[in-house]
């Protein structure tokens, strides 16, 4: 499995710590800090990088609070991104919802809890239950509609 990370300015700070500890993570951007930067760009290239092979990638976004980022990654098609809140969440995305983008929120989560989400994301599989691939089914079904 690939693993990408990619933040704004809020989340630049947070993004080099997680790759401090998580060096098999591939840095999407920003390299340097640029506090006019907007978080849409580094989804895009995050989303970009996923679809090479969805399969196999998945992808880490941060910003100040964690939604904006997930708002964006969830406007791309087969893009299935959740905002972590703790461990237990992170692995209740994933094992019910098969997550394959984690987003943080660099300022309202502490830092240690942040890297056992990042751990658990690299680790949890999705536990492909009826209830749980119907309902992705359905969600697949929505993404494709015209409404």
């Amino acid at each position: 499995m690939n693993y990408f990370i990619a933040s704004d300015h809020a989340g630049f700070e947070l993004k080099n710590k997680i790759l401090a500890k998580f060096p098999n993570l591939k840095d999407l951007g920003p390299k340097e800090f640029m506090p006019e930067d907007d978080y849409p760009d580094y989804v895009y290239l995050l989303v970009k990088n996923l679809n090479k092979d969805l399969e196999n990638n998945h992808g880490i976004l941060i910003c100040k609070n964690g939604v904006g980022v997930c708002i964006a990654a969830n406007k791309f098609k087969k893009i299935r991104a959740g905002l972590g809140l703790s461990k237990d969440h992170v692995e209740s995305m994933i094992s019910d919802d098969n997550i394959n983008v984690l987003c943080l929120g660099a300022d309202f989560i502490k830092e240690e809890e942040i890297y056992r989400m990042v751990e658990i994301f690299q680790n949890e599989e999705f536990q492909p239950q009826n209830r749980h691939l119907r309902r992705l089914n359905k969600l697949s079904i929505i993404e494709n509609s015209e409404i």
